[in-house]
């Protein structure tokens, strides 16, 4: 009889928890398998797929394998063309890159990076006469009967700050540029090589003109050539002196096109409101004959999109598909600057207002310094942010399911130096005030390095953290009321 007794206390201190876990969710979790995971992250990480560079023909083979995984698996395509639905939402990006750029006096030259520093991202000029008119100092010069339309407006300033608000002032001018001379040699060369390695090598943008109005940083030195007189003379009677000199600013600019990925599960009783998983597939190319390879950073939460994809693909075939729809998005450009994301953001193929959440996976294969002996955690930022109800959604489905992850939140802090909040593709869907997750394992040494490859990947971690993400998108997908903003 106690026996007994004791029996049914048990059940009812069991029961509570087991009511938390959804039988169909652990049913098509156990679809997700260590293999398949393997698989992908090998395919994509691999040189044949040569880093996956936004645009370049490994990006293009990688695009192909996850449209083909999700073709096999019976998503459907969201994406409407006039060629019929299809997977991939394309977009055309610039890549640009300087040639050679310096002035020219003679037979004498001033480089770019050398003598100067050119910041700026303008269609190519190349070798043509610019004319400069020197307006003064910072402090209190003015334009009042200087004819500066067309022309290049040199001025001096101390240092490299407290001259930005004056530009803004000048934005009507008219002008065609700006030649700062920074009289602070320190704070010149400080900005020579921080912004330097900003304009060297290869950038890849929406537009060539994205870093604004042309404009020369300078030191006295170079404005005494330019100017042909001393830099004291120059400041003290050479207000509206004007001079011609040959300025070459060769960019070779190459249009380039990419796509994101994307797979549709549509939901049985909420068709429109529709939850995003992403992950970008993009990485660093091939530099210097290295293939940067990617297999963390990020082919392991591009397998982890796929496989959530195939096991919602499978429910809804058997009729045991999400309420809500749930779109699996992999996204290009993310390396060149969250690129990928911002064109869908401002595209959506769903209306952002029908966007419930965005889960975004990034860098789940490897452990970092802070859990080196310890493989069972994932950080989680930004879940609280937007909604709070997503976030207890996150922590309840880690204590519910068999998942039991260490769930650390150190970099969801707002003072966080690392600022991970702002370096993903979640980070686009945030602004438009969507509720996000993301999930992140920590960087390591290998990161943005040509060692980042699968021997190094830990892919019983990235089958437990894919697992916790599914049982998270079955929650939002099937839960009675939507996950809205706080």
């Amino acid at each position: 009889m106690k026996s007994y007794f004791i029996s049914i206390i048990a059940l009812i201190l069991i029961v509570p928890f087991s009511f938390g876990q959804n039988r169909k969710a652990v049913k098509y979790a156990k679809t997700i398998t260590l293999e398949e995971l393997q698989e992908s992250i090998t395919t994509l990480a691999s040189d044949e797929f040569e880093g996956r560079a936004t645009g370049e023909r490994g990006q293009k083979m990688a695009a192909d394998y996850i449209a083909n995984k999700f073709k096999i698996a019976g998503l459907a395509p969201p994406v409407k063309t006039n060629q019929g639905d299809s997977y991939f939402q394309e977009f055309h990006l610039y890549r640009s890159r300087y040639n050679t750029s310096y002035f020219k006096k003679g037979d004498e030259m001033k480089k770019n990076l050398v003598d100067f520093l050119y910041y700026s991202r303008m269609e190519t000029m190349g070798e043509e006469y610019i004319e400069m008119v020197f307006c003064g100092d910072i402090k209190d010069f003015d334009l009042r009967g200087l004819d500066v339309k067309g022309k290049f407006i040199a001025f001096s300033a101390e240092e490299m700050t407290g001259w930005r608000s004056k530009l803004v002032e000048l934005e009507n001018s008219g002008a065609a540029g700006y030649f700062i001379i920074v009289r602070n040699e320190d704070q010149y060369r400080y900005a020579l090589n921080r912004f330097g390695v900003v304009m060297i090598g290869e950038k890849i943008e929406f537009s060539v003109d994205d870093m604004g109005t042309k404009t020369i940083i300078a030191n006295p030195a170079l404005a005494e050539w330019v100017f042909e007189q001393s830099f004291q003379s120059l400041l003290r009677k050479g207000r509206g002196l004007t001079k011609k000199i040959i300025f070459n600013a060769d960019m070779l600019i190459e249009t380039i096109d990419s796509e994101n990925v994307m797979g549709f599960v549509a939901g049985s009783e909420k068709p429109e409101e529709v939850i995003i998983v992403s992950a970008h597939y993009d990485h660093l190319g091939v530099k210097e004959g290295k293939v940067f390879n990617g297999a963390d950073d990020n082919a392991s939460g591009t397998s982890a999109i796929i496989e959530i994809a195939e096991a919602f693909a499978e429910a809804a075939e058997n009729g045991d598909g999400p309420k809500r729809s749930v779109m699996f998005v992999a996204f290009s450009g993310e390396e060149e600057g969250l690129l990928g994301s911002k064109y869908y953001v401002a595209h959506p193929e769903v209306p952002l207002a029908n966007t419930v959440a965005n889960l975004n996976i990034d860098m789940i294969g490897r452990q970092d310094l802070k859990y080196s002996e310890d493989p069972n955690y994932i950080y989680i930022i930004g879940s609280d942010r937007i909604s709070t109800t997503l976030d207890k959604i996150a922590k309840s489905v880690n204590d519910d399911y068999s998942t039991k992850l260490r769930l650390d939140y150190r970099y969801n802090d707002y003072n966080d130096p690392n600022q991970y909040y702002k370096r993903s593709d979640h980070y686009n869907f945030a602004q438009n005030n969507i509720p996000i997750i993301f999930y992140f394992s920590g960087t390591h040494g290998d990161y943005h390095q040509p060692t980042d490859t699968v021997d190094k990947i830990n892919f019983e971690k990235v089958k437990k953290i894919t697992d916790y993400i599914f049982f998270t998108t079955w929650e939002i997908a099937n839960r009675e009321e939507r996950v809205r903003p706080d």
